[in-house]
């Protein structure tokens, strides 16, 4: 999938802004003098993370990797940084790893080794509550159309634009992707489901016009060949949550059973 390149300096100076930004020490792992790990996060991806009223980050990934760090006993600090620019960071070494509702792609795994899945998801498209001209892939032709860089949402809005006509025009923040099709911009936009659901039901002006194209599973993801240790703690923990029913009380909390 192709990303915008980011600068090294790009990346120091969005992990220098995010230094002190929820900041995790789990178990007795720090006061062992373990290794505190640093994990990069998107900032704005609903209900997977993003930030609360009271400026905190929360969200599923926020807790899952908090109940999985309790569980296995070691230390993180957490870096909300966007996630292209969370991509870079562990490319360059500046992380350790990175959870952010992030596809597992047969693409990616040149590069990443991921976690056991987490989470199944899937593609949706959304137009504006309003607009009633948009039904389909077929109304977008001679459109503009908003995807989200480095997405699944962008990865299937690419496959299909040629067939149906339409032109891409790309943001980094989920937010800015819904403001320019509620402003009329652009026709429509392309989101991971429960994503999208979970926007709808807090009031984005959206509504999703198509059925769930079956997605990638989300998945935690480290640079390929580096962290294996980590890599294995958290497959673990993600096992014990499993089994303890913490997990399925996680999913519970952000995306309502219908």
């Amino acid at each position: 999938m192709k990303k915008n390149p980011i600068s090294f300096l790009l990346i120091c100076a969005a992990l220098a802004l995010a230094v002190g930004v929820n900041v995790y020490a789990k178990g007795s792992a720090e006061s062992r003098g373990a290794k505190t790990f640093i994990i990069a996060t998107d900032t704005t991806f609903a209900p997977f993370e993003f930030q609360s009223a009271a400026g905190d980050y929360v969200g599923i990934d926020i807790e899952l990797l908090a109940a999985i760090a309790a569980d296995q006993g070691f230390a993180y600090d957490l870096k909300p940084l966007g996630f292209s620019a969370a991509v870079a960071a562990l490319e360059s070494n500046q992380a350790d790893g990175v959870i952010a509702g992030m596809s597992i792609t047969d693409e990616r795994k040149l590069k990443y080794d991921f976690s056991a899945p987490y989470y199944d998801s899937g593609v949706v498209m959304a137009v504006r509550a309003d607009n009633s001209a948009v039904k389909s892939y077929a109304d977008l032709k001679d459109q503009r159309v908003a995807v989200k860089t480095g997405t699944e949402g962008a990865t299937f809005a690419e496959s299909i634009r040629d067939q149906y006509g339409f032109t891409l025009v790309y943001f980094d923040e989920s937010p800015f992707m819904y403001e320019e099709v509620k402003a009329g911009n652009s026709a429509a936009c392309f989101e991971d489901y429960p994503v999208m659901g979970y926007g709808i039901s807090q009031g984005n002006g959206l509504k999703m016009v198509t059925g769930m194209e079956k997605g990638s599973s989300y998945g935690f993801a480290v640079l390929k060949g580096k962290n294996q240790d980590l890599l294995k703690k958290f497959d673990q923990g993600l096992v014990n949550l499993k089994n303890n029913g913490k997990y399925q009380a996680i999913l519970d909390k952000y995306i309502a059973v219908e």
